[in-house]
């Protein structure tokens, strides 16, 4: 089957969704695989996504090893596409398909040291991602590199912080503030996302799981503990215009819950899912803790 330009010959089926579908190609210009996605454009009155427009703009700008490469963007009156660099899988997948090796307690480090590098990056060039999770970090196997992926809901930070939407993302990643229906939320709720892959590297499972927003809060409050207005910032606001009372829960010991993670590694989760986000980790921060001493020379 040929693209719509000649340049890319589409070659398998990654994905399929609603907002289009992922193939490897082939790019009859360099010879290389590359992944294209494309999006179909839903109403051609309105012209390209606004989405779609600031994907493209952050990619063109973000330039990093841990960061997905954007190669090409080719657009017609139904659908744009973008051509992206070819990388083996996603982590979620590999977790699935090859639990053995992603269990190795250096591999999730190691991976975990360069989505934080990333993720770093991202913020000190003033970008949100906001929908970090397995599924969007990218494995080259040959060279054992991890790269952020997916920038579709990603978003320059405003100075002074505006509000922003709190819809869009997957829930089980989304950090309680956002949870909460605040709006100024800013880069914590990226750290947090990573915390949540962190800990489903060791234990393949979520770390925390509902299908709705006040469940997925009673379940991180089950192990985080339940907070009070000082502990997280407009909780208690929230409890009282919406009824919402969840049961009263001490804090869990995280060397438990994540079992087999050494205790430099639990000590870095737990400052990682600190529910005030002020005092949560920066990603920069992250990097220095002492569960990444073995990788700090390279920094």
């Amino acid at each position: 089957m040929e693209c719509l330009y000649k340049r890319y010959t589409l070659l398998e089926v990654i994905r399929e969704g609603r907002y289009g579908a992922v193939h490897r190609a082939h790019d009859s210009l360099t010879g290389d695989t590359v992944v294209v996605k494309n999006i179909p454009i839903m109403n051609p009155s309105e012209g390209v996504p606004s989405s779609v427009i600031r994907e493209v703009s952050l990619l063109k700008e973000l330039k990093h090893e841990n960061i997905v490469r954007l190669l090409n963007v080719q657009s017609s009156v139904d659908s744009i596409d973008l051509v992206f660099e070819n990388l083996d899988f996603d982590l979620l997948h590999f977790m699935k398909t090859e639990p053995t090796v992603t269990k190795n307690p250096l591999k999730i480090k190691k991976y975990l040291h360069q989505i934080l590098h990333g993720v770093a990056y991202c913020h000190s060039q003033e970008i949100l991602h906001r929908d970090l999770k397995p599924a969007n970090f990218l494995i080259d196997r040959s060279k054992d590199i991890v790269k952020i992926a997916d920038f579709g809901l990603a978003r320059p930070i405003d100075v002074p912080l505006e509000n922003y939407t709190i819809k869009g993302g997957s829930l089980c990643y989304k950090a309680p503030e956002r949870l909460l229906g605040s709006g100024r939320y800013s880069t914590p709720v990226d750290v947090w996302a990573v915390a949540c892959t962190f800990a489903e590297m060791v234990t393949h499972q979520r770390l925390f799981h509902s299908r709705w927003a006040p469940g997925l809060l009673a379940a991180i409050f089950s192990i985080m503990g339940t907070p009070d207005s000082e502990t997280l910032p407009g909780f208690t606001s929230f409890s009282e215009e919406f009824g919402f009372e969840p049961n009263r829960s001490p804090i869990k010991d995280l060397a438990t819950v994540v079992g087999g993670l050494e205790p430099d590694g639990v000590d870095l989760l737990r400052r990682m899912l600190c529910l005030d986000p002020s005092k949560r980790l920066t990603a920069r921060e992250a990097l220095r803790h002492e569960y990444f001493k073995d990788f700090q020379s390279l920094d």
